[in-house]
């Protein structure tokens, strides 16, 4: 029979978060697999759970990951934890899972803490809509591609940063976004906790002073509809009022309608937009 791969969401700082269900599934399972042992380990002697540990981790998981899913093939089940958090969230977890399916062999997660959303939720940024990033790419090239590629987004984004990597990624996130509001959030659920609420600008103040410690969650505002709006105007300024209209009725609408989108675009009076349009056929 074959056995089953179990995703253990582990502690982000607190031990007291970790939960009965997923201290159940560690003390059950054949095997742990584990993004750092060392710190895994620290973990299961906390909670005096003594199991087998098999490395897996970025440097590994090809090698490591065929060899969990034989162990599950031949029956065993497996739990796979991260250092802290969720699996399968910036770690290779997700690989494993993959190959679990693809081997059909059935993958549950044992849901708890993750840092992305604790950052979110206490950043007072919207929490209604957001995408998450993860790392940013640290070649120039690829990390300037991903942040082009966001530069529209108006969903809150979500970034995970390492220490020495802060003030760099702050201020191309300032170069790019200009001065939106941001949460830095760092030692989640642990008895420094530290929530930094500010703008990009000031966040980049109080780094030049403050020397940035332990692992970031990067909550960022997303494009509000002033920033649209402002954008837009200065593209309408670009063009006529004449070949604004004729834009708007290239693609599909009346006179009528596109000198009302005009006048609502340009702040203008619907009947002075109106007298451009006098001419247009």
């Amino acid at each position: 029979m074959t056995g089953t791969i179990y995703l253990v969401a582990t502690p982000i700082g607190n031990l007291e978060d970790i939960s009965i269900r997923a201290l159940n599934t560690l003390k059950s399972v054949d095997i742990i697999a584990a993004e750092d042992t060392r710190q895994t380990l620290k973990l299961l002697n906390h909670f005096e759970i003594k199991k087998p540990l098999i490395s897996y981790h970025e440097h590994n998981k090809i090698e490591s990951g065929e060899k969990l899913i034989k162990e599950a093939l031949s029956g065993k089940n497996i739990a796979l934890v991260t250092d802290a958090g969720t699996p399968g969230i910036s770690d290779p977890g997700e690989g494993l899972v993959k190959l679990a399916i693809e081997n059909e062999i059935k993958v549950y997660l044992i849901p708890g803490p993750a840092a992305l959303i604790y950052g979110l939720v206490v950043s007072g940024i919207s929490t209604a809509r957001f995408v998450f990033e993860g790392f940013l790419p640290t070649d120039k090239k690829g990390r300037r591609e991903r942040l082009s590629n966001l530069l529209d987004e108006e969903r809150t984004i979500i970034f995970y940063e390492a220490p020495h990597k802060l003030i760099r990624t702050l201020e191309d996130l300032y170069s790019n976004f200009g001065d939106r509001r941001i949460a830095l959030c760092r030692e989640l659920t642990k008895k420094y906790e530290e929530i930094i609420r500010c703008t990009l600008s000031e966040a980049i103040e109080i780094y030049k002073e403050k020397k940035p410690l332990g692992e970031y969650v990067i909550v960022l505002e997303g494009k509000s509809k002033k920033e649209m709006e402002m954008e837009k105007m200065q593209e309408f300024e670009k063009i006529s009022v004449e070949e604004h209209i004729m834009m708007y009725i290239n693609e599909g609408l009346s006179k009528k309608d596109a000198v009302k989108r005009v006048a609502k675009e340009r702040n203008l009076p619907k009947s002075e937009v109106y007298k451009y349009s006098i001419d247009i056929e």
